[in-house]
């Protein structure tokens, strides 16, 4: 069975590329075969085509997060914007949070320049408020974006229910700065873009440890001025590195696609994302070709940030994603695809991206890296090549997120945190 409804939809290729064929010397290596580690890639190879670039894949590109995700290309930031504002300042925390908005458009650019067909549609996004707890945080979601110039709108019941025919809704925020992809032909084409301009990608290539100027690989050790780690969720399982980002899970559904009638009810006629403002985190969009792919939180955090394939699929998580679906939309609509995998939080839901003594990194992302990838990308091949650039200020650069706390506290709190916000969740829904 596929990875996901969108590596079945991209049509992955049957043949893998070849691992490592031995020890190499390379100017950058990068560990991770991701957006992140892709994107970072294509902006080297730009910025200096000389370079030797090597791009090593335990699995296949596009195999973790990358090829999974919910097909959002957002310029949404964990860190609230007063927060970060607080801990750097309010024109740090708007230039953040406005480059990952440009970054939307760049993604699209990159994509269309380089003839990738990834389905992009920039619809923005609706977060509906579908009780009065929820209509309050969309109202103080309205004022903060308002207090620092973002460009965030609250919306009426009317005019919520014109993007979106969801039951119940009160009202909701709506950002311009999202688009619906298809994020594994999004992926795939970036893989054989970087390849064009002659980045080697080892696929079936395992990184063991990593250490200033080498990483070292089940298939030999690759030498490199700069070493990346660009793994996500997948960043626990390298030695050394298990309390850096806890790998939490996601999981999606896609539906069978949908007729025209069922869509003059839905709605997202332009394709928006959409999603609401309870606790536990839900998203969804409308496919290009008409189908509903809709994820959300819940699945259990593993003790000792164990990933495993099993864990993709946790039924009780796919039966209460459906039941949520037919909740928004007033209909049981059928599931044709189940699938789920693991993202990367740090410890104070922070993403960071840098470079220190020839180690660079970026991620920790918490659900929402498809723009904050290509940001991270454009900022490490900058950091890389010693560019100076407005890109290079921003407030995560060089951001260190305090390490996770040992077992069993780490389970103990992120479980015990899923627990308390499916809680809230259900008590707020019984006001209703």
């Amino acid at each position: 069975m596929s990875a996901s409804y969108w590596l079945a939809a991209a049509h992955e290729p049957a043949a893998a590329r070849a691992p490592l064929p031995g020890d190499r010397d390379v100017d950058v290596a990068i560990v991770g075969g991701g957006y992140t580690g892709l994107w970072t890639a294509y902006y080297l190879a730009r910025a200096d085509p000389g370079l030797r670039i090597a791009v090593l894949e335990a699995e296949y590109a596009g195999f973790g997060a990358s090829g999974r995700n919910g097909g959002w290309c957002s310029g949404l930031f964990p860190v609230p914007v007063r927060a970060l504002a607080r801990r750097h300042g309010r024109d740090a925390a708007v230039a953040m949070h406005r480059a990952l908005a440009a970054s939307v458009d760049e993604v699209g650019r990159a994509a269309a320049a380089e003839g990738i067909d990834c389905s992009f549609a920039k619809g923005g996004t609706v977060a509906l408020a579908r009780s009065a707890a929820q209509l309050r945080r969309a109202e103080a979601e309205a004022r903060e974006a308002e207090e620092y110039g973002l460009d965030l709108r609250l919306l009426d019941a009317a005019a919520a229910a014109r993007i979106c025919g969801a039951s119940g809704v009160r009202g909701a925020t709506f950002s311009p700065d999202c688009a619906s992809l298809q994020p594994a032909t999004l992926v795939r084409g970036l893989a054989a873009t970087v390849e064009r301009a002659g980045v080697a990608i080892y696929e079936g290539t395992r990184a063991l440890r990593l250490s200033r100027g080498s990483v070292a690989t089940d298939h030999g050790t690759v030498r490199a001025d700069v070493v990346v780690r660009a793994l996500e969720g997948y960043t626990a399982g390298l030695a050394g590195h298990a309390r850096e980002l806890a790998p939490v899970y996601s999981l999606m559904i896609a539906t069978e696609p949908l007729p025209p009638s069922a869509w003059e009810r839905i709605g997202l006629a332009r394709r928006e994302t959409f999603t609401d403002h309870r606790h536990m985190i839900v998203y969804g969009q409308r496919t290009a070709d008409d189908r509903l792919a809709f994820g959300g939180r819940g699945a259990p955090y593993h003790f000792g940030s164990r990933v495993r394939p099993a864990y993709d699929r946790e039924p009780a998580v796919f039966d209460a994603l459906r039941r949520s679906l037919a909740d928004l939309f007033g209909v049981d609509v059928p599931v044709a695809y189940r699938w789920g995998g693991p993202l990367g939080i740090p410890r104070d839901w922070m993403p960071s991206a840098g470079l220190r003594d020839g180690l660079a990194w970026a991620g920790g992302y918490v659900g929402d890296g498809v723009a904050a990838a290509n940001l991270a990308g454009r900022t490490l091949a900058d950091l890389i090549t010693g560019t100076d650039s407005e890109l290079t200020g921003l407030p995560w650069v060089g951001h260190r997120s305090p390490r996770w706390e040992p077992e069993p506290l780490r389970w103990l709190g992120i479980n015990s945190a899923r627990h308390a916000t499916a809680l809230l969740d259900r008590l707020e829904r019984a006001r209703l």
